[in-house]
């Protein structure tokens, strides 16, 4: 079958990767891939958030199968001007994608669906959620109720911080999706991440990951889009996925049928566990990313299978071989990152980095310039390794950074801490 991929990033670029592995893939096309992607499949130019233009794309193309990467365009209903056109798509309609477009949207869901998160308040204006903050006091979390590419979550450990967070979501900070406000209650615990597939009306958990928002080592510093991560979770056990698809994820699914917009795609939980027991934190609708990075390595071929399945509404009869097996990213940043960076400084060295099933150098923010591979965003790598064991897997993936040559970047050196420790 011919498949196109709408993305340009680490995360498209390990789904194309795990994709390419697949016989039944004839053709792949990334719109608009990026410098590491155009070396496994044809990229091209195309306005993603344009469903028009997709659609007019997808027939020039004689494209079968559509794989929706990031949440921005199916926040803009490309999936659904896919699905009118007749084309079999991976991903939410625009009207599901609300769970991750409007957190006050996904805390409605949850309160009708009886699935366990942290305590509320919504507001469309800063005086009231001010007063908000003022009775609940610190610890709060602050979010941007909308799209803020991953952004728009401010943790305040004291309510000055709360209150400054609040001020620059309504003071246009993170644009349109700071325009309405949710702010929760802090919750304590490990967070992880539970990933399913939903078709509709069935539910298939294919695996489970941790992240590390922080910049700096030692989770610290100020939240980015992610700076590495590593899967399984180990916290999140078979007996507390049991109870998230339990309380959590299948509740909400049938609300949303409820509702007549069924959910169709990849549900992403994030989730708080203490004492076993999990809560909900919010939902994204696409893979994380670079979660899904370690997921696509230990998936490999199958996730084209899995991601078709649901698209056809038969995960009813689909199943997740998992290798036995640990994986883990390192995420190279340009300096600067999560705040102002340069563009355009060459990355040396990717040549002497082993690229098989257990070693791989996922693309983020990459660009071909005068025949050089080049730095074009701020998360700009994503260095991926598997191993028998999670030290194994970290150590492949530390040894390949060391080999890449980009003095104008940084990582972490201390992914995977909290299993290890």
């Amino acid at each position: 079958m011919n498949i196109l991929i709408l993305g340009g990033g680490g995360r498209e670029h390990s789904i194309a990767w795990a994709v390419m592995q697949n016989p039944k893939c004839d053709k792949l096309i990334v719109a608009p891939g990026n410098a590491g992607i155009a070396q496994i499949a044809e990229c091209a130019s195309l306005d993603i958030l344009n469903g028009a233009a997709v659609v007019n794309f997808c027939d020039e193309n004689a494209i079968d199968f559509v794989i929706v990467g990031p949440e921005a365009p199916l926040a803009a209903g490309v999936s659904d001007r896919l699905r009118d056109a007749g084309l079999l798509v991976f991903g939410p309609s625009q009207a599901a994608a609300q769970l991750e477009a409007s957190k006050h949207f996904t805390k409605s869901i949850c309160d009708a669906a009886g699935a366990p998160t942290a305590a509320y308040g919504h507001f469309t204006d800063a005086a009231s959620a001010r007063a908000y903050v003022t009775a609940q006091g610190a610890p709060i979390v602050v979010k941007a109720d909308g799209l803020a590419a991953g952004k728009g979550v401010i943790v305040a450990e004291t309510e000055a911080q709360a209150m400054a967070a609040i001020d620059d979501m309504f003071g246009g900070e993170f644009g349109d999706a700071g325009a309405e406000v949710v702010i929760e209650e802090f919750m304590t615990g490990e967070e992880a991440s539970f990933f399913v597939l939903c078709d509709g009306e069935n539910a298939l958990p294919i695996g489970t990951a941790q992240d590390h928002k922080r910049v700096g080592d030692g989770d610290t510093g100020p939240n980015t889009g992610g700076m590495g991560a590593y899967s399984p979770a180990p916290v999140l056990t078979d007996a507390v996925a049991d109870l998230a698809m339990e309380r959590i994820i299948r509740p909400t699914l049938r609300e949303m049928a409820r509702r007549g917009t069924p959910y169709q795609g990849v549900l992403y939980a994030g989730l708080m566990i203490q004492n076993g027991q999990p809560r909900l934190v919010e939902y994204n609708v696409r893979f994380g990313d670079p979660e899904c990075q370690v997921l696509m390595m230990r998936l490999g071929a199958q996730a084209l299978d899995l991601m078709q399945a649901a698209a056809e509404g038969r995960l009813a009869e689909a199943q997740v071989n998992w290798a036995t097996d640990h994986a883990l990213t390192v995420v190279m940043a340009a300096k600067g990152y999560p705040g102002s960076y340069e563009k355009g400084s060459a990355i040396n060295g990717l040549d002497d980095t082993t690229e098989d099933s257990f070693h791989m150098v996922f693309h983020a923010g990459t660009a071909m310039a005068d025949g050089r591979i080049v730095a074009s965003g701020g998360r700009v790598l994503n260095v991926t390794a598997r191993g028998a064991s999670l030290q194994q897997a970290r150590d492949r993936a530390y040894m390949m950074v060391d080999r890449i040559d980009w003095p104008e970047g940084f990582c972490r050196r201390d992914i995977g801490w909290r299993a290890l420790s």
